[in-house]
């Protein structure tokens, strides 16, 4: 898959393309159900599969007074997208004067000239335009007039599957990792760089990488302990993973640490990945130190037992 990061950059005016759009956060199961469309109909008619998306999200620009929280960054979206076999993602800057394009200046300008979409592909909802004002009957109609073809995704179908990203933002929400990762159908994940903590997981016998994402408007799971995952070389590492504040140690911060197991490398400054598998236990206040340590070593176990499985 090709990331293109402005439609201008998007040069080849020979081509054709079959288009979806959409912000697709998570790039969930109801999602796929849309890129399993194009991959297929672009093998169908040799036409080059293309999603085009925007970032920011459309809401971070049109609510700055609302606090937006998505379940992928930028490039998580990238990475998920990358494994789907699409030819082209076209992430476009959104911007006040871009939603204020007009639907027939967008479908012109965007899709005919810009992609050269010769077929959309197009949730039944789907609404463009200044204010969102169209919505698929006049795509329909643009089709006619500027000579490409408009599949809708009927509502059932859509519907079938369940899922929206709001169900997902809400079983992380309560800390339901399972149903979560099932609606993604991939473990949910933190990406971030490994910063210097306060070292005091080390003093306790379970030395922890400190996760630092610096995307803010990151939907981050209910605070406890977590089994994780982390790709690592050619291979992988697991561990467990505490989100929140720390309260044995009158942590004052909310932070993410994990410790990982039969590794002892040096992580200050690497970029990681961890996934979410599942879900150990709420974060508590323990009466002593003691009383913690006896708590990690449980979890210790609980997550080796949660790995094996």
């Amino acid at each position: 898959m090709e990331t293109i990061q402005n439609i201008s950059q998007f040069k080849d005016r020979s081509l054709q393309t079959v288009v979806t759009i959409g912000t697709f956060d998570g790039v969930h199961l109801g999602h796929r159900k849309i890129l399993e469309r194009i991959t297929g109909a672009a093998k169908n008619t040799g036409l080059k599969s293309t999603v085009l998306t925007f970032f920011p999200h459309p809401r971070m620009v049109l609510q700055k007074d609302v606090d937006i929280k998505l379940l992928n960054t930028l490039e998580e979206k990238v990475q998920i997208l990358d494994s789907l076999g699409l030819d082209y993602l076209v992430v476009h800057p959104f911007t006040r004067e871009f939603s204020r394009l007009g639907a027939e200046e967008y479908v012109r300008d965007i899709l005919v000239d810009g992609l050269g979409a010769q077929r959309v592909i197009i949730g039944y909802d789907h609404r463009f335009g200044r204010n969102r004002n169209a919505s698929i009957g006049e795509l329909v109609a643009y089709g006619k007039a500027f000579g490409f073809e408009v599949e809708e995704i009927p509502a059932q179908e859509v519907e079938d599957v369940s899922v929206s990203s709001t169900k997902i933002r809400l079983a992380l929400e309560a800390g339901d990792i399972e149903t979560a990762n099932a609606y993604l159908s991939y473990a949910y994940m933190l990406t971030g760089t490994v910063a210097k903590g306060r070292g005091m997981g080390r003093d306790f016998g379970f030395p922890t990488a400190n996760l630092q994402i610096p995307e803010s408007y990151k939907q981050l799971p209910k605070n406890g302990s977590y089994v994780v995952r982390c790709p690592w070389g050619d291979g992988q590492l697991h561990g467990m993973m505490n989100i929140g504040f720390n309260p044995t140690v009158d942590g004052s911060k909310k932070s993410i640490e994990v410790h990982f197991f039969d590794f002892d490398g040096d992580l200050y400054g690497q970029k990681i990945q961890l996934q979410l598998l599942h879900r150990i236990r709420d974060e508590q206040k323990f009466g002593s130190i003691d009383a913690l340590k006896e708590q990690l070593a449980m979890d210790r176990i609980l997550a080796l037992e949660l790995i094996g499985k």
